[in-house]
């Protein structure tokens, strides 16, 4: 379901007002180190699986009785499962707003991004961001949206 162009509005607002309330933050949600983690977990898990196609390999290869053939090739199994459960979930990235695009033509959380930046001008309210975002919804509730 698609955000009403004032529902886009309200959250380019509080991704401005976040932004202005804790920078820190507001770059953690980037996403960089969140990105790079992940591509290490996936390379990581593409390691675990080739080592544990190598170990049903091996367990083929050898030339033993038919016992430690089966606990190699079941271990074997075992790490290649793990190692592909973990690349494919570090490949997937559910939610990512940056890789998705509005119907409008824009990127989700544009400003969190580093998308607008603030004017030099304006000035900030002396309230908290919650006691702002509480006076925005009693606005909104006493017009009727």
């Amino acid at each position: 379901m698609e955000l009403s162009e004032e529902e886009l509005r309200l959250l380019e607002q509080m991704e401005r007002a976040l932004v202005e309330e804790d920078p820190k933050f507001a770059s953690t949600l980037r996403g960089t180190s969140f990105q790079r983690a992940a591509r290490r977990r996936m390379i990581l898990g593409g390691v675990v699986l080739v080592a544990g196609i190598g170990l049903l390999v091996v367990a083929v290869l050898l030339d033993v009785n038919t016992l430690v053939q089966t606990v190699v090739g079941v271990l074997g199994f075992v790490v290649m499962l793990g190692g592909a459960i973990l690349a494919l979930t570090s490949a997937r990235s559910p939610g990512t707003p940056a890789s998705k695009v509005r119907a409008s033509g824009r990127t989700g959380f544009g400003v969190v991004d580093g998308g607008r930046q603030h004017r030099p001008g304006r000035q900030r309210s002396g309230s908290p961001f919650m006691e702002r975002m509480e006076e925005r919804w009693r606005r909104r509730r006493e017009r009727g949206l």
